[in-house]
């Protein structure tokens, strides 16, 4: 058995050369198999190995277009609306519905609408009669075959209804049972093990204790299988032991045409993908120089299913929910479609700005998430939360571009080249806000789906929501900068940042700014003076940030240095994220608003007051596609919810200031 590089990271291209290498030498790049189905609902998203042809014609009959009287065309010659014609119903003229056959000798449906009813005396007949009077009088004639739907004139018996390598949409299946159809061949599924692996996981139902994880990556991973015209079979969590993971991927393959093995890829003492796939086959791949993903296995082990011997790919998918994700996009997706016999699925790919620098390490293709919004008919991208767990980087992503290997970055306002995660029809709809964040932005996004607006965001504190503005790659940048000296909020930094421009503020709250710390408040820490003790671990905002900016006034004022404090330089990008820094016990305490607090069950210290805005451009408030925003500021509903929040208040909140 030839032994293939040990995690060593090789770039994508060549690693996935040498898959498809491996995957046409085992006769596994075609088709698994067909199977007959019949035509149903549950036939919509096969795919058709063969071509389909009509067996019979529709209609298979000469059937009336609408509701009227056939008649023969040559009878209504002459039909004028002052020399009109008068027929025998029942001989000359057939009462019919839409769909009905037309009698035998006629040619012709005349609507009832461009009918008149007579009774045997020649008189006009009461309309609900009109369908069974004794004449019936025209004023213009019809031609031949007009209002009748002839024989095949939908679909020809011989026709070819849909070629082979189709995916069945609802539509294509209306055709095919126009065309007679009732039995459709179509590729069979692959059948897909998800195989999750780790001691530290726990089943979703179950509460996970500290050193446990729910094990939620079998899920996502299966939609995506499902979605792509597979069908996944999760197996139950396999701890970290060799044998077991040795015997369930065997199993495995034995019951499935793709085993993914997730987590338990790289190389530590405790991962065995590699070593239980060389056990049981070969591995040709370990390692790809992509970010997220490094650590992917590739590889191929003996099945028999169904008494049927062959070779089963493995693939070793990285535990972490972004690195697991996209390896599937890369390695599985075009796989499944291969399978199915359909080409190779194509991404839709837009140009966009980038609104802030990336920096990558070299030597790795580096796959970065971003928000999309078109700002000054622009279309920016804006780089979120990079780390392979940042599950919601997945969820909140409109698309994601790609910087190769060997490029250590890509400066701000270069055009990138992004492939789209959601149709463009959505991305038109998204508000792009970049700036310091708020709980009310989250409830905000609640709201605007009902104006058709989606709002995006990129944390960036509120210097770089500014600078944003300043750029033009943002609808609104949201800001609470104190300035010392005159104990205001925004306005001076504003006219610092942005001389000469003419911006909107749109007030939105006052909020309550403070200690966050452990719930009863263990170190009973009381003041920023703590913060110098030993014994105390602080977590930070990042430059810029509002939050930042009041600290270090109130540090000045009291004469306590950085460097006295400990974890002053260990940032955190939200209010949420210092919550959360301090509820898992990576730090003491952290400063941010009251309602991120309250939300994680922690402890609050009130400090000081101050005013959180949404800052806009000129004219932003007349702006149909942006006033959704200005007109949630005054919804009831809307003000009521932000008021709930502990430590908010919404007194001024709608009152607008220009600079």
């Amino acid at each position: 058995m030839t032994r293939s590089p040990y995690l060593k990271d090789i770039p994508l291209d060549e690693a996935v050369r040498l898959f498809h290498e491996k995957l046409r030498a085992y006769d596994l790049m075609g088709n698994l198999g067909v199977e007959d189905i019949p035509l149903s609902d549950e036939a919509a998203g096969r795919v058709l190995t063969d071509a389909v042809f009509a067996l019979r014609c529709s209609p298979h009959y000469h059937s009336s277009a609408m509701d009227g009287f056939a008649v023969n065309a040559v009878s209504t010659i002459g039909a004028q609306p002052t020399c009109p014609v008068i027929l025998k119903a029942g001989s000359q003229a057939v009462y019919v519905d839409t769909g009905d056959l037309i009698p035998e000798g006629m040619d012709a449906v005349i609507p009832i609408e461009n009918v008149e009813s007579l009774d045997q005396n020649g008189d006009v007949t009461d309309i609900a009669l009109i369908r069974s009077p004794a004449f019936i009088r025209l004023r213009s004639g019809v031609s031949p075959w007009s209002n009748v739907r002839p024989v095949g004139e939908d679909i020809v018996e011989g026709q070819l209804i849909l070629p082979g390598g189709e995916k069945l949409r609802p539509v294509d299946l209306g055709a095919l049972a126009a065309g007679g159809i009732s039995k459709l061949r179509v590729a069979r599924k692959p059948l897909v093990a998800i195989l999750p692996t780790g001691d530290e996981l726990v089943p979703l139902e179950k509460t996970p204790q500290k050193g446990e994880l729910v094990e939620f990556n079998s899920i996502m991973i299966a939609g995506q299988i499902w979605e792509w015209g597979g069908i996944p079979r999760r197996y139950q969590i396999t701890r970290d032991n060799l044998r077991q993971l040795t015997e369930r991927i065997k199993t495995a393959a034995d019951e499935c045409d793709l085993v993914l093995v997730n987590a338990g890829s790289s190389a530590g003492k405790e991962d065995y993908t590699a070593q239980a796939v060389e056990e049981l086959g070969e591995v040709i791949v370990h390692g790809i120089a992509v970010r997220p993903g490094h650590p992917v296995i590739i590889g191929f082990v003996d099945g028999n299913r169904k008494g049927k011997n062959r070779k089963i790919p493995v693939i070793g998918v990285p535990g972490y929910p972004v690195s697991a994700a996209m390896t599937t996009e890369i390695l599985v997706k075009p796989l499944i479609s291969t399978w199915l016999g359909l080409s190779s699925p194509s991404a839709e790919w837009v140009q966009a700005q980038l609104t802030r620098k990336i920096t990558s390490a070299a030597g790795d293709d580096d796959y970065v998430r971003v928000v999309l919004g078109i700002v000054n008919g622009k279309l920016l991208a804006a780089p979120i939360a990079r780390g392979a767990g940042v599950t919601t980087s997945l969820s909140r992503a409109d698309g994601i571009t790609v910087i190769p290997r060997m490029v250590q970055g890509i400066e701000a306002g270069e055009s990138v080249k992004v492939q789209l995660l959601r149709s463009k029809e959505q991305v038109n709809q998204n508000l792009l806000t970049i700036g310091s964040h708020d709980l009310t932005l989250d409830l905000m996004a609640k709201h605007l789906p009902c104006f058709d607006r989606r709002l995006v965001s990129s944390n960036a504190g509120s210097m770089g929501g500014l600078l944003a503005l300043r750029r033009g790659e943002c609808h609104f940048a949201g800001s609470h900068l104190l300035d010392p000296v005159s104990g205001t909020y925004n306005t001076t930094e504003i006219q610092r940042m942005l001389p000469g421009r003419h911006l909107i503020i749109l007030r939105w709250v006052r909020r309550d700014q403070g200690l966050i710390v452990p719930k009863s408040n263990p170190k009973h820490i009381l003041s920023f003076e703590d913060l110098r003790r030993s014994d105390v671990t602080f977590v930070n905002r990042q430059r810029g940030a509002g939050t930042r900016v009041l600290l270090d006034f109130h540090l000045e004022k009291m004469q306590i240095k950085a460097d006295e404090i400990q974890g002053y330089e260990q940032e955190e990008y939200s209010h949420i994220g210092v919550a959360v820094a301090v509820a898992s016990g990576r730090a003491d305490c952290g400063m941010g608003i009251a309602a991120a607090a309250r939300s994680l069950g922690l402890d609050f210290i009130a400090i000081d007051t101050e005013e959180y805005e949404l800052i806009f451009p000129e004219g932003a408030e007349l702006d149909p596609f942006v006033r959704p925003i200005f007109d949630l500021a005054h919804d009831g509903k809307f003000i009521d919810e932000v008021r709930q929040l502990p430590g908010y208040d919404v007194t001024f909140m709608g009152e607008i200031r220009s600079i």
